[in-house]
């Protein structure tokens, strides 16, 4: 890792699966590093915990980020699944704080609102933003756990470069201009992708 460069995880919690996103930035540019999924197993849920746990650690001792950028808790209609994801996410806070990282949160609708524009965008529309944000192939991504962590890590990078960390938002929009990309989102994007939405407003495919 470069001197002027900041390394952030990703992480989106989960009982069975979390995924995770390692990036590299460097004033504009941003790089995958690693990204991949933590599996909980089978089993009890103090169980899966503790694999999370030690599966975070790894990730935690081989890369070491500085920064760990973490999905809230939605509001579940099921309060069991809440409670559920709470604690796993609680697991996830545990290890990046022993280690020493400095932990932001942003909320679901937040980090489909700054990759794409939309905070009700669905998985294949934030899929194709993070691909176009990171040059990834289309089969670039295992699951969703690692897409959304990677969405997640790319919110937390945008929002520090243009001041916003921890979760400060772009206002939701009304009208036809909620499916336009936020500016600090343009900017990021490779040229030939801007080049592509001509002189208009950038929009995700419907």
């Amino acid at each position: 890792m470069r001197e002027n460069s900041r390394r952030i995880l990703g992480i989106d919690p989960g009982t069975c699966h979390v995924g995770y996103a390692v990036l590299e930035q460097e004033g504009t540019r941003l790089v995958r590093v690693a990204s991949g999924e933590i599996s909980g197993g089978t089993g009890e849920l103090a169980e899966r915990l503790v694999r999370i746990y030690q599966g975070l650690v790894e990730v935690l001792e081989r890369w070491t980020p500085a920064e760990a950028a973490v999905e809230t808790v939605f509001t579940s209609k099921n309060p069991k699944t809440a409670i559920a994801i709470g604690e796993a996410r609680g697991v996830v806070l545990l290890a990046a704080a022993q280690k020493g990282l400095r932990i932001y949160g942003y909320e679901p609708a937040l980090v489909k609102r700054t990759v794409t524009g939309s905070g009700r965008a669905g998985k294949e529309q934030v899929g194709n933003m993070v691909e176009a944000l990171l040059g990834l192939s289309s089969s670039g991504c295992a699951s969703d756990h690692e897409t959304d962590a990677l969405a997640i890590g790319i919110t937390h990078a945008l929002r520090c470069r243009f001041g916003e960390a921890g979760g400060a938002g772009v206002p939701p929009r009304r009208g036809r201009a909620r499916r336009e990309l936020p500016e600090m989102v343009r900017r990021q994007l490779p040229a030939e992708v801007r080049r592509q939405a001509g002189e208009g407003p950038l929009r995700w495919r419907s």
